[in-house]
């Protein structure tokens, strides 16, 4: 599934230009040219998996409050979209479900990121493995991702032929050794912690290295530089645009 990784992934869908982790955000990341795209899944109080960033939902919904506060239906009622432009007023947030049947028809590889309410790890990533064994095409890319790794190692057990991305901000010692425990096929890791050294580091795994998030032309070039192999980026068309001015290394 990971024969080809993008050098741009769109982050949350194409948010620059859209709100985050909306239909809105993933079809605008097709518009823009993204060949894979990622958002984050969490559950509702019914046990639904749906597509939000934060534990709580008053930065990107009309909502207030902790996300598995709310059944489906009751987080239906709520605007996702106009605290991002008015243009959005009817945008939802959309379950899985929903977000997985429009990635495949425009016909997009995900990096899914399983991002679980605090003590809801292995509930969250058994919903969301269920809904991708049983919804995602065998031809297309797939990559499940996480910062806990009890959440990849329900990933493994569960779905062992899906790659799994461990994601990183502070890494803890024994990284490497998590990484070849949880069967890691990627090492995510945030741009701005990085140097030569590191990127070498997690390389020397044989592990291909993905940054978050980076909007810049300069930090992505110097980031390939160092043999980053892909970038999550809230703006995949400006940056492609920016980076075909000048040959990438």
């Amino acid at each position: 599934m990971l024969s080809t990784l993008p050098r741009l992934i769109g982050h949350r869908g194409a948010k620059e230009s859209a709100p985050e982790n909306t239909l809105a955000s993933l079809r605008e990341a097709a518009r823009q040219g993204a060949a894979w795209v990622e958002v984050d899944v969490m559950l509702t109080r019914d046990r639904v998996p749906v597509l939000i960033h934060d534990d709580t939902l008053e930065r990107t919904t009309s909502g207030a409050g902790p996300v598995p506060d709310l059944t489906l239906a009751e987080l239906k009622r709520l605007d996702a979209g106009s605290w991002f432009d008015t243009r959005f007023a009817n945008e939802t947030v959309p379950t899985l479900e929903e977000a997985l049947g429009l990635i495949r028809k425009l016909g997009l590889g995900l990096n899914l990121e399983i991002k679980p309410y605090p003590g809801q790890d292995v509930p969250t990533a058994e919903a969301a493995l269920d809904l991708l064994k049983r919804l995602w095409p065998g031809g297309l890319p797939l990559l499940v991702s996480s910062f806990e790794v009890p959440c990849l190692e329900v990933a493994r057990d569960l779905a062992p032929d899906i790659p799994r991305g461990y994601l990183l901000w502070d890494p803890p010692a024994d990284w490497a050794a998590i990484a070849d425990r949880i069967g890691a096929a990627t090492l995510n890791v945030h741009q701005d912690r990085q140097t030569a050294e590191s990127v070498a580091a997690y390389r020397a795994t044989g592990r291909p290295v993905l940054a978050y998030t980076v909007n810049d032309a300069a930090r992505a070039r110097t980031l390939f530089g160092w043999g980053v192999a892909g970038v999550f980026t809230d703006a995949p068309g400006r940056l492609a645009a920016e980076l075909s001015e000048e040959t990438l290394p």
